[in-house]
């Protein structure tokens, strides 16, 4: 069961203004890995479920996270259905990203109070997410739209969420187009959590790198 509500969720995701997210199917690897996140500053992390026995790593990590990593919020991604959605939920998932819109994970996630993070394209999606309860909308592929994307939903509906994800990297040039073009957070997979950094198990590099990235964050919402 969720340890945070939807509401708190989505403080957490405005106030720190980015989400780490990985997939790794070696438990302990995965558990240095948020470890470095978190020591880093992010507060929440989105594991990808994108391996066999994902839920099963999930499981473990949400347990660790809950028993040594108090505050961090744990969500999982690349949800396509409304019943992946149920079991990450019964594992523990405070949050819910799907690269697609889809009813049907609406619907499981809003009657367990679960935010969940719809990946849209247009306009239209965006506006159908938010009628179906979404907070947060995930603009995705975000390095096939960019920032005057952004600023073209913002003009019309200035009370949009958007949240960028692909095309996203830990530099001040590139986050302060995104956070200029009226993003709420940004989500940052292999440009800040590289194959270089796992291969090589650095995860003080990690912990650096995230810091720097949230210090940039901070610097150009400023």
């Amino acid at each position: 069961m969720a340890q945070f509500s939807r509401l708190e969720v989505a403080q957490a995701m405005k106030d720190t203004g980015m989400i780490p997210l990985f997939f790794h199917n070696d438990i302990e690897l995965s558990k240095k890995v948020l470890k470095a996140c978190y020591d880093g500053g992010a507060r929440l992390m989105e594991f990808t479920s994108r391996g066999d026995f994902a839920h099963e790593v999930f499981g473990e990590l949400t347990k660790y996270a809950i028993a040594e990593l108090p505050g961090m919020i744990m969500g999982v991604g690349s949800v396509t259905d409304a019943g992946a959605a149920s079991l990450y939920m019964q594992l523990g998932a405070n949050f819910i990203v799907t690269p697609v819109l889809r009813e049907d994970i609406a619907i499981v996630c809003n009657r367990r109070k679960v935010l969940w993070s719809p990946g849209c394209g247009t306009l239209t999606e965006i506006t159908r997410a938010e009628e179906l309860g979404c907070e947060i909308v995930k603009l995705f592929p975000g390095d096939i739209y960019g920032p005057q994307f952004v600023k073209g939903v913002k003009g019309p509906q200035p009370w949009t969420n958007l949240m960028p994800t692909g095309g996203v990297s830990p530099t001040k040039e590139n986050l302060k187009a995104w956070f200029d073009a009226g993003v709420t957070c940004v989500g940052m997979g292999s440009k800040l959590i590289s194959k270089d950094i796992l291969a090589n198990k650095d995860f003080k590099g990690l912990e650096n790198k995230v810091k720097e990235a949230l210090e940039i964050v901070k610097s150009v919402r400023n």
